[in-house]
C-alpha cells in the first residue's frame, strides 16, 4: 500500500458520488486512475498537479483539487464534448455562486476576465473510463510558488463576500457535473455545443500552438462537430481539434 492510501479518508457518499479525500498526494487523478465510475479524489494539496501537455498546475493550501471518475462514451463526437461538458458544469456552479465577469477560454479554462480561476484536466487510464480533474482557485495563493502567476489568476476569497468551504464546493461542483452529464447523454453533443458558443467571449484574436507550427487569426468557437473555428484575417476558416492544439493564446 502506497502512502497516499494510508492517508486517505473513509470513503463517504457525496451528490450520489463516492468521495475518497487526501491530504498530500502526487495528483489526484492518478489516484482516482483504477477508482470505479462516479467516485470522486479530492487532495488538500497535489505535489505534481498536471494540466494539458503535461504542464505545472500549482496546486497549494486552499485550492479544490478534485478528480472524478465517469463512464467514458465511445463515440468520438461524446468524447470531444467531455471536456467542454466539464467547463460549463464549473461555470455553471460559479455563475450560481455569484461571481462576475466569468468567461470560457478554449477548450476549458474558466477565466474571471483576463485572470483563470479554474481549469481542468481529462486522463484516460483504463478502457471505458475517463477521469476528470478539476482545480478551482479558493483561497490558495499560488504566486507565491509561482511568482509567474502573478497577476495571472483568479480566487473566490477575493471575489466573493462569502466565498465557499472546500466541502461546499466540492459538493456543487460533482452536482453540478452529474447534471450536466445527464443532460449530455439525453440531448446529444450538438445541444451541448450550443450552450458552450454562448459562454465565449466576442471574437477575440488569438495564436494557436499547432506543435511549432503557429496560426492566428479570430477565435469563432465551436462547429457542430466541437472543433474550434479560426477565422483569417481573409475570413476563411480552418477546424482544430482539441489534441491538435498545444497552448491557444489570447493576443
Amino acid at each position: 500500500m502506497n502512502r497516499e492510501s494510508i492517508t486517505s479518508s473513509p470513503v463517504s457518499t457525496l451528490e450520489d458520488w463516492r468521495l475518497r479525500e487526501y491530504k498530500v498526494v502526487t495528483s489526484t487523478n492518478l489516484i482516482a486512475a483504477a477508482m470505479p465510475s462516479w467516485t470522486a479524489v479530492r487532495a488538500d494539496v497535489q505535489t505534481n498537479g498536471r494540466g494539458r501537455f503535461q504542464r505545472t498546475w500549482v496546486s497549494d493550501l486552499g485550492g479544490l483539487w478534485l478528480s472524478a471518475v465517469v463512464p467514458l462514451n465511445e463515440d468520438p463526437l461524446m468524447r470531444r464534448a467531455l471536456p467542454l461538458a466539464t467547463g460549463l458544469a464549473i461555470h455553471n456552479v460559479l455563475r450560481g455562486l455569484g461571481v462576475m465577469g466569468l468567461r470560457l477560454r478554449w477548450p476549458n479554462d474558466v477565466l474571471v476576465k483576463d485572470r483563470k480561476l479554474a481549469g481542468l484536466l481529462i486522463d484516460q487510464f483504463v478502457p471505458g473510463f475517463a477521469v476528470i480533474g478539476i482545480g478551482v482557485n479558493l483561497s490558495n495563493e499560488p504566486e507565491k510558488l509561482d511568482p509567474a502567476l502573478a497577476n495571472a489568476t483568479a480566487r473566490l476569497a477575493d471575489l466573493l463576500p462569502m466565498p465557499p468551504t472546500l466541502a461546499e464546493l466540492t459538493a456543487l461542483i460533482l452536482r453540478h457535473l452529474r447534471q450536466v452529464l445527464s443532460d449530455l447523454d439525453r440531448n446529444g453533443a450538438a445541444a451541448l455545443f450550443e450552450r458552450v458558443n454562448k459562454l465565449w467571449a466576442s471574437p477575440r484574436r488569438v495564436e494557436l500552438d499547432l506543435d511549432r507550427l503557429v496560426r492566428s487569426g479570430l477565435f469563432m468557437g465551436l462547429d457542430e462537430t466541437g472543433r474550434l473555428v479560426l477565422s483569417d484575417d481573409h475570413g476563411a476558416l480552418s477546424f482544430y481539434d482539441a489534441h491538435q492544439v498545444r497552448h491557444l493564446t489570447e493576443i
